[in-house]
């Protein structure tokens, strides 16, 4: 923290002096465990981390250091990412802000509680598979995941590869393109991309007092169908009627292929994360066990790693196995590439297409972290953008009203390298949802 304290005094004598840091010169960013800085340890939630520090800044973490934002330390998250609830984390879990006997979400539950105490202005979090999106519903905060790939995962410690995506927490959607604008200060129109650099600054000044008209979104039907409890479905039909009050056109679309999404994603996750963390062997890292290699690996893999790790790695390992793979894991990506290209069809039609977040407000502290499956149907709205690589945005609805007066948010997906038109979007519903809603952006900590 001294370090931290001097970063900012010097930013803040530079500032009177007139020289200019950058954009986010002095801003406090959190940054999630699993990934990279060279000044502080990236444990990934994991004991086969604890002693870990990099020789490196991920990219995205050297980005926001040469835009002049201060990196203000490391927030909690599921081990690895692999979990819903940032319960199964080796260093204790992190409670909900808005209900500490409630989980924040997860992984991404520390980046969401840092920012909705107020403990920073953004934070970094990893989605891959809902992790920005959940956390940030949950604890009533922004969450952002760019189109896959816009954003360099150099740095950030793999789950799965194909689904891994940095994305951001906020407090608003201003902050949330601003950032954005940030982290891509540097990519141009390239083959990696294929996205025009717009400032999105500019964008959002010119939207400020435009309303929805001529703009068309689609509820997902298949979305709606999933056992959602009663405060989701009337928080979501609360800002999809604010839509259309502000001159939107909303309607049903059909989406066939997104109820077979979760189980998709789940086998083709395991599959990844059994390959990536079979790097965790105790040779380079860990606690020295053993000395022989063969009681090297077990000791390190029964003892180091968690109890969701230990259940996807095998998972993962059955499903890529001889005579399994045909029957799961080809079968699973012949759903993704389904699920990706309906999701992109209808997008040609609409200009975002609308879902909740979750089917559950917050959950109680340990309700689904003992319940596997239970927890993993928690994903069935999320997944499918990561299955797809479109972009996703969450952003504040109504709050529960039986019993405890708890956030939930609102997905809206977008077409692929078009993140800043569904940030823009964004700014426009949350200029009135706020006042519409009435919605506390903070909770009492």
């Amino acid at each position: 923290m001294p370090a931290v304290l001097e970063q900012a005094i010097l930013i803040d004598d530079e500032f009177s002096r007139g020289i200019d840091r950058g954009p986010l010169a002095g801003i406090p960013i959190a940054v999630k465990d699993n990934i990279c800085t060279k000044d502080f340890a990236t444990t990934a939630g994991s004991k086969s981390l604890e002693a870990y520090y990099p020789s490196y800044d991920a990219s995205v973490v050297r980005t926001l250091r040469q835009a002049g934002a201060i990196i203000i330390g490391k927030t909690n998250l599921d081990e690895f990412g692999m979990g819903s609830t940032s319960e199964s984390s080796a260093y204790k879990f992190t409670r909900n802000p808005w209900d500490q006997t409630r989980t924040p979400g997860g992984s991404s539950g520390g980046s969401a509680v840092a920012v909705a105490a107020q403990q920073c202005v953004a934070s970094l979090g990893s989605d891959t598979g809902g992790s920005v999106r959940q956390p940030a519903s949950h604890c009533g905060v922004i969450g952002f995941k760019p189109t896959y790939g816009v954003l360099s995962r150099d740095g950030l410690i793999s789950y799965a590869s194909s689904f891994d995506s940095i994305g951001t927490l906020t407090s608003c959607v201003q902050d949330s393109a601003i950032l954005f604008d940030a982290l891509t200060s540097e990519i141009g129109d390239n083959d990696l991309t294929r996205m025009k650099v717009i400032s999105s600054a500019s964008v959002l000044q010119e939207s400020g007092c435009m309303p929805l008209k001529g703009l068309r979104f689609g509820i997902v039907k298949e979305a709606l169908e999933s056992g959602i409890e009663d405060d989701i479905l009337s928080s979501f039909n609360d800002s999809v009627e604010l839509m259309r009050r502000l001159g939107a056109h909303v309607e049903d679309v059909s989406c066939a292929s997104f109820i077979n999404g979760l189980p998709a994603y789940y086998i083709l996750a395991v599959s990844e994360a059994s390959s990536n963390l079979a790097r965790y062997d105790g040779v380079r890292g860990g606690s020295s066990l053993e000395t022989e290699v063969g009681p090297l690996y077990s000791s390190t893999r029964a003892q180091l790693l968690g109890d969701e790790v230990k259940r996807r790695i095998l998972m993962g390992t059955y499903t890529l196995s001889a005579g399994y793979a045909d029957a799961y894991y080809e079968r699973a990506h012949k759903v993704r590439q389904q699920v990706s290209s309906e999701l992109q069809s209808k997008l040609r039609n609409y200009d975002a297409l609308l879902t909740p977040v979750a089917t559950t407000v917050a959950p109680k502290l340990t309700a689904t972290i003992n319940n596997p499956l239970q927890m993993y149907a928690g994903d069935a709205m999320t997944v499918n953008v990561n299955l797809s690589g479109l972009p996703a945005l969450v952003v504040r609805g109504r709050h529960s009203t039986s019993g405890t007066s708890l956030p939930i948010g609102l997905q809206l997906i977008g077409r692929a390298f078009d993140d800043r038109a569904l940030l823009n979007i964004g700014s426009v519903f949350e200029r009135h949802s706020s006042e519409y809603f009435d919605i506390r952006r903070f909770p009492e900590v």
